[in-house]
């Protein structure tokens, strides 16, 4: 198997409201064909979108973007929030993000990245007649790991999972439990060729066509783990304090100690 990822260059700084489907098929060289996959930085389609306030808001807005606080630390006189936003990415600041914003701004995420990539992916097929999928990317840590790397955030017309569940192996085994996340792999694999600070913003996948389908696919949405099967739900801290409460809380409750 083998794959290309090309980055598309020359496209202007985004404006709120600019056609932005029109914008990426003027810009990309090769014409785009059935298979093709897009992977299109968020922060364009939040500018596009009007996602932005002014940088003096940040605080407030982390805290609006916020549904539940997994864990705080504070460093200096800062704070780092990681933090559950409205579209269940857990990460730090709840997506907002002053890295390639106008000057004295940041950039919230986009109301709803799935249905943004939709529109997206429904633009670029009627303007080119090609079968194509969208993925929007974002910037996340890991827990555990140092450093970060794209994931998706927004999907349409993309097998977000590979599903593997029910095959064997090369060795016959049966895979119970196998199912890659292939919109991530492919949004970490496009930030190879955008890069943070060349001014590409969206890179084109060819030879994965077996990836594209219809644009009524699950998005990226799906990807985010249900809160009922997520074993850390809270920061290290929060965890023992909350136990904690709830202890102290269990002991009021039966009353004082009695001496023996």
């Amino acid at each position: 198997m083998r794959y290309s990822i090309e980055g598309v260059e020359g496209l202007p700084e985004i404006g709120v409201g600019v056609d932005l489907a029109a914008l990426i098929v003027s810009a990309i060289d090769e014409p785009l064909a059935d298979g093709d996959i897009l992977v299109v930085t968020s922060k364009i389609v939040s500018k596009a979108e009007g996602r932005i306030v002014q940088a003096h808001d940040r605080e407030q807005a982390i805290t609006d973007e916020t549904v539940r606080v997994v864990a705080t630390r504070q460093t200096g006189e800062s704070t780092t929030r990681i933090v559950e936003n409205r579209l269940g990415i857990i990460g730090a600041a709840a997506g907002v993000d002053a890295s390639n914003a106008p000057e004295g701004t940041v950039l919230l995420l986009p109301v709803d990245p799935d249905a943004s990539a939709r529109a997206l992916a429904t633009g670029i097929r009627s303007l080119t007649g090609a079968l194509v999928g969208v993925l929007l990317s974002d910037t996340l840590g890991r827990p555990w790991r140092e450093g970060q790397t794209d994931i998706a955030i927004g999907a349409a017309g993309v097998h977000v999972f590979d599903d593997l569940r029910g095959q064997a192996d090369a060795s016959g085994k049966p895979l119970a439990v196998t199912m890659p996340c292939v919109a991530d792999e492919l949004a970490g694999a496009a930030e190879l060729v955008k890069g943070k600070s060349d001014g590409v913003p969206v890179a084109v996948v060819r030879g994965l066509g077996r990836l594209v389908g219809d644009l009524d696919l699950p998005g990226a949405r799906s990807i985010v783990r249900p809160s009922d099967r997520d074993m850390f739900r809270q920061g290290a801290e929060e965890a023992y304090h909350e136990g904690y409460r709830a202890g102290f809380d269990e002991a009021q409750a039966e009353g004082p100690l009695r001496p023996e």
